[in-house]
């Protein structure tokens, strides 16, 4: 046998080491498949073994379900509550409520006062009628001021202050509204967190709707009901006001500005509008590194006092400098309050003033029962919305319009 060639033999022989690897890589691949479906399946088998013994068996780590709380709302109380609301109290009911000094009779009374309704407007008119006789037995005190000057801080502590005397005081918080959206915020009981809870105190914010003057519609009724519910002190708290807005003068005995410093100097003395209004100028804020501005603009302001007409009453304005968070000068505040209702009495002024807003009052609601009865009028409201247009298109002048529109309720009445 002839021997092959050196390279022949060597060409072979790496050809058999080549197909031996291969071999064993086929086998060594398929061992290692083979190995990981057996793992992941014996796995599976472990793990689901084990989450079930863990059901049977759960650790002392696992939570064991409690008792289920008992309901917090008594579903009788409710029922009790609801039917209770559906049922409208007789005006001989609220009546009676409001001389015992129910403050839930008194809350309902006002509401259906303050109601736009027709349906209402008998049944409070009967109300109050019957709660004008226990009237007028309170100090009505008007507090104002421009946004941000602290009038509902100012009035937590005033009447808290009242109280501590042993009196009853009720505050009529009255709340701008949207002239957007026509909505109110009435969020004055959350500035009056600590006297909302005293027992003494009654807090009712009102919306003021489209009424100028810086108070609600009916707050010289709302005022009426409070008195004969047994407040000593009835306190009306405006919206933010400007020079001119003055209405709530006309239906409180004492009108107190509140201020602040910065916001005038004697220029102001020679205006006219809230400023000869008041009876006493109050700087707020009157503390901590204030204290001083405080001081100055008060005699700024007391300078600027000499300057308007002497009262009617015979009364004097005065100034004076306090501090709601501190309440630093809340006192002397009742104490000028108090010779101010000794001289007014004394020489009949109180009484007097008191009559000509019952007249200036009367008026009003005059205007304003007039103003909601031509409005309602069917006839007025067909032909209002083509009025309008034809004074949006310069058709009629609105002096023209306004008179065809008087003529027609006038006919029709």
């Amino acid at each position: 046998m002839k021997p092959k060639n050196q390279s022949i033999i060597k060409y072979d022989l790496q050809r058999h080491i080549s197909t031996q690897l291969a071999s064993k890589k086929t086998v060594s691949k398929s061992k290692s498949l083979f190995e990981t479906v057996f793992v992941f399946s014996t796995f599976t088998v472990q793990r689901h073994h084990i989450l079930e013994q863990k059901d049977k068996n759960p650790s002392a780590l696992h939570e064991k379900p409690g008792i289920t709380p008992p309901e917090m709302i008594s579903t009788t109380s409710v029922g009790v509550i609801q039917r209770f609301r559906k049922i409208q109290p007789s005006a001989k009911e609220l009546v009676e409520g409001i001389l015992a000094e129910n403050i839930t009779a008194l809350s309902r009374a006002i509401t259906l006062v303050e109601s736009t309704s027709s349906t209402h407007l008998a049944k409070a008119n009967e109300v109050i009628t019957a709660c004008l006789p226990h009237a007028n037995k309170s100090v009505r005190i008007g507090i104002t001021g421009v946004p941000g000057v602290g009038k509902s801080t100012f009035i937590e502590a005033f009447g808290k202050y009242l109280t501590s005397l042993g009196k009853k005081v009720a505050v009529l918080a009255v709340d701008p509204s949207s002239t957007i959206s026509h909505g109110s915020i009435l969020g004055d009981k959350t500035r009056m967190e600590e006297l909302v809870k005293d027992k003494n105190a009654f807090i009712r914010p009102s919306a003021s709707g489209e009424t100028l003057g810086g108070v609600a519609r009916k707050t010289r009724e709302t005022i009426t009901l409070c008195e004969a519910a047994g407040f000593d002190i009835i306190i009306i708290e405006t919206v933010g006001v400007g020079q001119s807005e003055t209405a709530v003068h006309s239906m409180v005995d004492f009108f107190l500005l509140l201020k602040i410093s910065g916001a005038g100097d004697e220029l102001q003395g020679i205006k006219r509008g809230i400023m000869e209004m008041a009876d006493a100028i109050v700087i707020n804020k009157a503390d901590g590194d204030n204290i001083k501005r405080a001081n100055l603009a008060k005699l700024e302001f007391n300078r600027a006092l000499h300057l308007f007409p002497a009262k009617k009453s015979g009364w004097t304005p005065t100034t004076a400098a306090c501090s709601a968070i501190t309440q630093e000068g809340i006192s002397e505040v009742w104490t000028t309050i108090e010779k101010f209702l000794s001289l007014t009495k004394s020489n009949a002024y109180f009484f007097e003033k008191r009559k000509e807003q019952n007249q200036y009052w009367m008026l009003e609601t005059i205007n304003e029962q007039l103003k909601t009865n031509f409005f309602s009028n069917p006839e007025i409201q067909k032909s209002l919305t083509s009025t309008k247009k034809a004074v949006q298109n310069d058709e009629i002048s609105p002096f023209a319009a306004a008179q065809k529109l008087l003529e027609t309720y006038f006919k029709k009445k």
